[in-house]
């Protein structure tokens, strides 16, 4: 769903008949840079649109009793055993609500071709899925050079005009940490497929194995929205140049001890 439509989306689902146009549209402000920034506080999201505190706590408080979004503690970095910070993401419901209306019937679907024709039917579907995507995204990941955090950027870019509200954060090793442990964190915010991803985890697996061959280098997934996540997270190691992988083509990692990262694992 291109980002555009998500305050359209949301607004079908968050506005009341009885609040004025100006709140509505406000409340739909709000909701949607939850998606694009959550975890976020509501500090932070006063500073982003403008609004004071209490006008920003006041929609919140609208939208978490609504379900669309929900409430993470996150400790604070630095503050020792402090009480965690309250950060806002969008809820399960919300996610729902903004892009999969066709999933129920793609689940009867899918659950219908797996009992006819067995789990790798099911698996080549997604992998073809997904090849649609890795054409489309080859050449603008490909004109950013060999430079993976480049490449990364890129992909997140490509991400993002599609409506995954992806973003890519460049996390820089410190001595005496060695520079190969860098890395770039490339987050999704939003996943039209959320629900169906969690019932076939095999289209998560498709996806990452795509990232993996357009940045060259095998990624790890740490979380996902299907799983439970706030955000579908990647961890792509950038203290190599990228490898020169064909589209379809599997990226092999060049140490042999390393065990596969194309894995969903939990945070």
């Amino acid at each position: 769903m291109p980002a555009k439509r998500h305050a359209a989306a949301a607004e079908a689902f968050v506005a009341s008949p009885s609040l004025p146009d100006a709140d509505d549209r406000t409340r739909d402000r709000v909701l949607s840079a939850v998606l694009e920034n959550g975890p976020v506080s509501a500090a932070e999201l006063g500073d982003l649109l403008g609004f004071t505190p209490a006008a920003v706590r006041r929609h919140l408080d609208h939208l978490e009793r609504s379900g669309v979004i929900e409430v993470k503690r996150v400790a604070k970095a630095g503050s020792g055993a402090g009480r965690p910070a309250r950060r806002y993401v969008l809820s399960s419901q919300g996610q729902s609500k903004l892009g999969d209306d066709y999933l129920n019937i793609a689940s009867s679907a899918l659950r219908r071709l797996q009992e006819l024709a067995g789990e790798d039917a099911v698996r080549e579907y997604a992998e073809e899925r997904f090849a649609d995507m890795e054409r489309r995204y080859a050449p603008e990941v490909q004109a950013a050079g060999d430079d993976i955090t480049a490449r990364a950027m890129a992909l997140s870019k490509a991400l993002s005009r599609d409506g995954f509200v992806a973003s890519a954060h460049s996390i820089e090793a410190k001595p005496p940490l060695p520079a190969a442990l860098s890395s770039v964190q490339l987050c999704q915010g939003h996943c039209p497929i959320q629900r169906l991803a969690a019932e076939f985890p095999v289209f998560c697996d498709a996806e990452t194995k795509v990232f993996s061959r357009l940045v060259g280098v095998d990624v790890r997934r740490l979380s996902t929205l299907a799983q439970g996540g706030h955000v579908c997270t990647t961890h792509i190691p950038t203290g190599r140049l990228a490898a020169t992988v064909p589209p379809g083509a599997e990226v092999q990692s060049k140490n042999p001890y390393q065990e596969s990262n194309n894995q969903q694992e939990r945070p």
